[in-house]
């Protein structure tokens, strides 16, 4: 309608526009004042037909307030860290009033204490608790902790927490060997000692081994309060080494933060005397002595008796001469016949012939007898050496010396004796009675010196 009448007037028709509207809301508003009245009348003239629905469904009983009635610690903290020089204040409270109530710890770390009325947890983490070892560092200790009523020993309550101290203090743990810095061995010596450990902010966690020379055969060190052992065998110093050598032991440890400490030991090392193998020289030695004199009594045996037979050979000469040469003088002198007196006169010249038949058939033997008087003397010499250097027990301290000894007169008497073929073993003699004959009063007094 508006714009219909807008059209007209914007074709020209003389149309009042602003009375006409306000005419429409008039006219608008009356309407809707009328509809209004007529419907509220309707609503409340008609009847409701329908049934109302019953609810059957009874209601809950009314909850009752909670009661926390069990005694408990409300505010336990499960765990605490705790810096060194420092102080920890925690206040434990229950759900209950605590006039009553008694609080106690059960394995409590050095120094933490606790309020028995109040249950204040209380610790000052001093530097003596973990200089002196009772606390340690990055360790849980696990803390029973517990309140009780003291009117009802029924009802108590039990907890525990955990608390570990830290610092950021860095103290590298030591290393201490159970013997000194400096040892003095021989070859054949065993040693035997404890590495220990002072323990700093850190345990020791490896142990390692460093040495200047290849050593085998020994215990090794891993870990704490471990032993180490060895035994310094005798081949350790070589024959162009010097006569002592150094053994340079470094026992490393670290933790697991890699922080070190090393320890050295230094053992000084001598040649030893493997008396195994130094007896079995010696009596190795010994035993070619030993043989050696034997084989020298037979070589004199035989000597001897073929002196002592030359020179029974030569006495039969001599006295077969000169009865000869005694028997023509009677003869010559007191002979009746004159056959007898030629025969007296020939008879001497027969006994001083046999003089140059005895040099033939049996000469003086003369270097034979030096011989034997100086294999005598080596046979004395050499007797006197095997009792001199005999070896007193299994570890003879002066068994090397007693050994070279040995070695060196064996190998005198037989340069002395090169030339000399030594007699090992004769059908007619034996070494018994080569034994017997050497020891003869007679042939010792015989060979024995004379000083006029």
């Amino acid at each position: 309608m508006l714009r219909f009448l807008t059209k007209l007037h914007n074709w020209g028709f003389s149309i009042n526009l602003a009375q006409i509207k306000f005419d429409l809301n008039r006219l608008l508003f009356s309407f809707l004042l009328i509809l209004g009245i007529l419907v509220g009348n309707a609503q409340e003239t008609t009847t409701d037909t329908l049934k109302k629905a019953v609810d059957t469904l009874s209601l809950p009983p009314t909850a009752t307030p909670f009661q926390d009635s069990i005694l408990r610690i409300i505010n336990l903290n499960p765990y605490f860290t705790v810096q060194v020089d420092s102080v920890l204040m925690y206040d434990l409270q229950i759900n209950k009033p605590a006039e009553n109530f008694y609080w106690f710890m059960k394995n409590a770390p050095v120094g933490v204490k606790i309020d028995r009325n109040s249950g204040l947890l209380y610790f000052k983490a001093e530097k003596s608790f973990f200089k002196s070892g009772k606390l340690k560092f990055d360790l849980p200790y696990t803390v029973e902790v517990g309140v009780q009523n003291l009117r009802d020993p029924k009802e108590k309550y039990e907890s525990s927490f955990t608390i570990m101290f830290y610092s950021t203090e860095v103290v590298v743990s030591k290393l201490k060997p159970t013997v000194g810095n400096i040892l003095l061995l021989e070859e054949g010596d065993s040693i035997k000692f404890r590495v220990q450990c002072e323990e700093g902010s850190f345990p020791v966690e490896q142990i390692t081994i460093v040495t200047n020379e290849p050593i085998s055969n020994f215990k090794s060190v891993n870990k704490c309060n471990d032993e180490f052992s060895w035994m310094v065998p005798y081949d350790f110093i070589r024959d162009n080494d010097t006569a002592r050598k150094t053994l340079i032991l470094q026992f490393i440890a670290t933790d697991k933060f890699r922080n070190r400490d090393t320890s050295t030991v230094k053992l000084i090392i001598k040649p030893g005397i493997n008396y195994i193998q130094k007896n079995l020289e010696h009596q190795q030695v010994a035993s070619e002595m030993k043989k050696y004199v034997t084989n020298l009594k037979l070589t004199f045996y035989v000597i001897s008796t073929n002196i002592k037979n030359n020179k029974k050979t030569r006495t039969g000469f001599d006295i077969t001469g000169s009865t000869t040469a005694f028997m023509g003088t009677l003869l010559s002198t007191s002979g009746t016949s004159t056959s007898a007196k030629n025969a007296g006169k020939v008879l001497p010249s027969v006994g001083l012939s046999l003089v140059p038949v005895k040099e033939a058939v049996s000469p003086n033997k003369v270097q034979e007898q030096n011989t034997a008087s100086q294999v005598r003397a080596t046979i004395k010499r050499l007797d006197y050496m095997l009792t001199e250097n005999m070896l007193i027990g299994d570890k003879d301290p002066d068994i090397l010396p007693k050994t070279k000894k040995l070695r060196e007169e064996l190998k005198q008497a037989q340069l002395q004796l090169v030339d000399l073929p030594l007699v090992e073993f004769d059908p007619r003699f034996s070494q018994e009675d080569a034994e017997k004959y050497f020891n003869n009063p007679k042939v010792n007094k015989k060979y024995k010196l004379k000083v006029n």
